[in-house]
Order: C-alpha cells, then sequence, then structure tokens
C-alpha cells in the first residue's frame, strides 16, 4: 500500500476522535437566549428552531434565560459542557458587559464564536406628533436649550445609549437619556411622547416606524439597501457615528471543532432558506452567515470600540 493510500483511509480515523467516540447530536439541543420572550434574540431563535430540528434530526429546545443584560444567560453557556448541546444568541450588549461589570460569571474566553449570524442599523425615531422633521430639527433645538431633548433607549450601555454619547460627543449637544427596561416599554413611551426620540436597531422599532414613528436617521456610512427611505446620520449632519446593532451564535469553548463545523453548517443552510431569511430582511435586518473566526474577530472589533465609550464615559450598570 502506498504512502498516500494509507493517509487517504486514516484520515477519517484521525480528524474526527470526538465523533468517532460519541455521535453527535445525541440528543436535544439547547438554543439559550438571554433576554425575555418577544425580544429580537427570542424570535430569531426560534425562526431557526424548525429549520435546525429537520437539519440535524434532533429536539431544538428554546430556553429564555433573561437579566443582566444578557449576562446571566450567557454565563449558563459559558459554563456548560463544550459537548455541543449548548449555545447561545448573543446580541450587541455582549461586548459591552464586561465593561460594565466585571463580576459576570465568566471570561471571553470561556465561549466560542459559531457565526455572525446578522446585523442591523441602529434608528433614532420619533413620534408623529413632536415637531421634529430631520436630525438637523433635534439637533437644533438640543443647541438652544441643552439638557431639554431626550431620548429613550433598552438600557444603560445598550448600544442604543452609547452610540448616542458619541454622537453628543462629535455635535457637542447635551441631552437627556431615559433608559427603560426593553424596547416595548421603550417604544410604548415614544409614541406617547414622554420622550423626544427613540434608539434602537431596526429590528426593535421597525415595527413603529411609519405607523406611529417617524425615523430620522439611521447609522451606517450609506443607507441600508432594505431600508433605503431612511437618511444616515451622515446626511443629518453627524459624521464618525457608526453602530450596527448584531446577533450571532456562541458555544462553550472546547467544542470540538467537527461539532462546531455541523453546527455552523446547519445554521448556514437555514439561513438559506426563504422562510427564514425573508422575514429578517423584511424587517431591515442583513443575513451575514459569517465563520466562526470572522465572528471571533467582528467580537474583538466591537469590544475595542465600545468599551472604550463604556469608560471614556464613566458608565456603569450600577
Amino acid at each position: 500500500m502506498t504512502i498516500s493510500r494509507r493517509l487517504l483511509l486514516a484520515t477519517p480515523l484521525l480528524a474526527t476522535p470526538a465523533l468517532a467516540q460519541r455521535p453527535w447530536p445525541d440528543g436535544p439541543i439547547r438554543l439559550v437566549a438571554p433576554f425575555p420572550p418577544g425580544g429580537s434574540a427570542d424570535l430569531l431563535c426560534r425562526l431557526l428552531q424548525n429549520p435546525l430540528q429537520a437539519a440535524l434530526g434532533v429536539p431544538i429546545v428554546v430556553e429564555n434565560k433573561p437579566g443582566a443584560s444578557g449576562a446571566l444567560g450567557t454565563a449558563s453557556v459559558a459554563r456548560a459542557a463544550p459537548d455541543g448541546q449548548s449555545f447561545v444568541l448573543v446580541f450587541d450588549t455582549h461586548v459591552v458587559n464586561p465593561a460594565l461589570n466585571p463580576q459576570l460569571g465568566f471570561e471571553a474566553r470561556d465561549l466560542r464564536g459559531v457565526m455572525l449570524v446578522a446585523t442591523a442599523p441602529m434608528l433614532v425615531a420619533t413620534a408623529n406628533a413632536k415637531p421634529y422633521r430631520s436630525l438637523a430639527d433635534v439637533l437644533a433645538a438640543a443647541r438652544a436649550k441643552p439638557e431639554t431633548v431626550s431620548y429613550g433607549t433598552i438600557g444603560i450601555g445598550s448600544l442604543a445609549h452609547l452610540t448616542m454619547e458619541r454622537l453628543q460627543d462629535v455635535t457637542k449637544t447635551k441631552l437627556i437619556h431615559v433608559p427603560y427596561r426593553g424596547g416595548g416599554p421603550m417604544s410604548a413611551a415614544a409614541t406617547a411622547g414622554e420622550v423626544d426620540m427613540a434608539v434602537a436597531s431596526v429590528v426593535g422599532l421597525g415595527g413603529q416606524v411609519g405607523t406611529t414613528l417617524r425615523a430620522l436617521a439611521q447609522t451606517g456610512e450609506t443607507r441600508s439597501p432594505l431600508r433605503p427611505d431612511i437618511p444616515t446620520l451622515i446626511e443629518g449632519g453627524v459624521a464618525g457615528v457608526s453602530a450596527k446593532a448584531f446577533w450571532g451564535f456562541m458555544a462553550p469553548a472546547g467544542i470540538a471543532a467537527p461539532v462546531l463545523g455541523r453546527f455552523q453548517a446547519a445554521l448556514a443552510e437555514a439561513l438559506r432558506q426563504p422562510a427564514v431569511r425573508q422575514p429578517l430582511e423584511g424587517q431591515g435586518v442583513d443575513v451575514i452567515g459569517s465563520t466562526p473566526d470572522e465572528f471571533d474577530r467582528f467580537l474583538v472589533e466591537q469590544a475595542a470600540i465600545w468599551t472604550g465609550v463604556v469608560r471614556d464615559k464613566k458608565i456603569s450598570a450600577h
């Protein structure tokens, strides 16, 4: 037998010792949504639930574990066995939480990226009854009377909060931040006129924009092709403020490469299905479907940007 022939026969056995010892998946797979039911992470997990069950042949269980801006649910997966039975869908708060609260119960090294599923621009919106017709109108009012114009977000340290902190630096304005306990209360308050603006991802506000809320601006260098009717911050006179909401799956560190690869492939196949892709794109979400390494690099980049804002502004979760 030639050397090449022996290598060809031996390679499958050498490359997949974990799978040779134990088939995967061999039981229900847990998808942790670290936010309450009805939020974007929960909805995305449930949108992927049936396609993943069909691809992997085992039950996919969506488990909501809210608390600490997603840190509690994420910690439960970081501490789980790296056997491919537990994954968590993190949101943009994931890269900020370590700076806001050092006592998370896990370290970044305890998790491995699986896939950056999607990104979306942030929106700045106002109630239809408010007098603002553009971001320039808001900035003019804020400059005329500092600390009178307010904006609502889903909480202290959220991407929306940090984005608006950067906007105030760039525009030399002072706004009032009103944090809410989630997107529902924040949207309701904005619709009722309790705050001048609502700031959230296109997913968080997309359902209200065009009905009870009017979009003033979106983040991004150019207008999203999925929301081409909304001007960018740059068009509104604000340059140098870029922010993307994102969603991505992570697994416990130490997960076997073949298991990681198979789950990532199942996710990629699910995202190609119209029943999954169309609802996301219909809300203005850009489906990405990255590799594990690409997602890990993305997280490092995002953490560097937003951790700096938290420290510069001395923002604390407490």
